[in-house]
């Protein structure tokens, strides 16, 4: 090293570099408690305000030049389920005392037993009530957590069993639930068109938590059949393609991690529920870290009008999905760990509430603001609670 001149740090600059190694990787202090109180009850507030008078969420109003497919009535009947099923979960969730909360909340519950027994598919063509059983499990469930009376709670499990029983009967030839059963000739009695991974662990890992909260039965035989549909479309990176027919596509946009990035969560919480020993914790803080260095990356295709215009495929739609998701997958994760990931996700959720206090990702005909404020309070809550168990 003839001519060179080589530098050896001083103890003070070693303390130095050690001090500020520190601070970069010290955890990220997160918003306040009281913040997150502030961001909930603005939430419920909007979810108040926006109730339906019959209790439910959502419409088939404000249209616009590019709407998606919805064959009458019964699409719209299935997302306005969809929709009210996960605004109820997240009012629910936010536990507001207030008693025009308690009042939304009943009006609801109400809604949900009148209206979900009705839900079937809209035509040959969709299966978009798959979402309706699904997120109206998700509030049965709740709904029945918080019940008092015997009589009641049995109320809530035989109407949670049914929407089980329901959703059954619209599991994909191939293993699964999809929303779409339209790239076909061939019109069948049991959906055969285009099971999607996420889809199919959205409604199992509704059924898992109904199951282990109620006692509910589940049909070993369709569990499995759906939980090797998933298998079928995991790529080795754990990452999931889009739906089944994608999985002779591995390596497209949208089936890369990149696309997957806000189903891998669901996908891989569902697994893992179910006893998939592969999903391992490794995998888990893996995809955790990578969605929320990611997570503005993601944040491109919220708003945008037309699906999957944006890089990896991605539409405006997948973002509030991730959220909650997001905590799905984390919950499983040991408690430790719970408050690190809880604040930095809470910081990312107050930063894009709208200043009428609602969330929303994706312009769903009257639908998006309640079920992304719902998905929002759902993560908003499990922060929340995450974080108070850490002090």
């Amino acid at each position: 090293m003839t001519g060179a001149a080589v530098h050896i740090p001083s103890r003070i600059g070693i303390a130095l570099m050690l001090c500020c190694a520190t601070m970069t990787a010290a955890e990220p202090a997160g918003p306040e408690p009281a913040a997150i109180e502030a961001s909930i009850r603005r939430g419920v507030d909007f979810l108040i305000a926006d109730q339906n008078a019959n209790g439910s969420w959502g419409g088939p109003t404000r249209t616009k030049g590019l709407n998606i497919y919805a064959p009458l009535p019964g699409a719209h009947h299935a997302f306005r389920a969809g929709a009210s099923g996960l605004a109820l979960s997240g009012l629910i969730d936010a536990r507001d005392p207030r008693p025009e909360a308690i009042a939304s909340v009943a009006k609801a519950a109400e809604w949900t037993a009148s209206e979900l027994p009705k839900l079937r598919r809209a035509d040959q063509t969709t299966t978009y009530n798959s979402w309706g059983h699904a997120y109206g499990l998700r509030a049965l469930t709740r709904i029945h957590r918080s019940e008092a009376s015997p009589e009641r709670k049995e109320r809530w499990k035989t109407l949670a069993q049914q929407q089980v029983d329901l959703a059954n009967r619209y599991e994909e030839v191939n293993g699964g639930w999809g929303y779409l059963d339209l790239f076909d000739d061939v019109t069948t009695r049991k959906p055969s068109g285009l099971p999607t991974s996420f889809t199919t662990a959205t409604v199992l890992l509704a059924m898992a938590e109904a199951r282990d909260a109620m006692g509910l039965r589940l049909d070993d035989r369709i569990v499995k059949h759906s939980l090797t549909s998933i298998e079928m479309q995991r790529t080795p990176d754990f990452a999931y393609t889009y739906s089944f027919p994608h999985r002779m596509h591995p390596r497209g946009d949208i089936n890369r991690p990149a696309g997957s990035l806000a189903r891998s969560q669901a996908c891989n919480a569902c697994l893992r529920v179910f006893g998939d020993k592969a999903v391992s914790d490794e995998v888990i803080l893996q995809w955790a870290d990578r969605f929320l260095d990611r997570e503005g990356f993601l944040s491109n295709g919220r708003k945008r009008p037309v699906p999957h215009e944006t890089f990896f495929k991605i539409s405006g739609y997948f973002y509030y999905y991730g959220i909650y998701y997001f905590t799905e997958s984390v919950r499983l994760l040991p408690k430790e760990k719970h408050a690190a990931y809880a604040r930095r996700l809470a910081s990312v959720i107050l930063s894009r509430q709208e200043k009428d206090g609602s969330w929303w990702d994706y312009p769903l005909y009257d639908y998006h603001q309640p079920y992304g404020t719902g998905y929002a309070l759902m993560a908003l809550a499990w922060c929340r609670d995450a974080i108070a168990a850490d002090k």
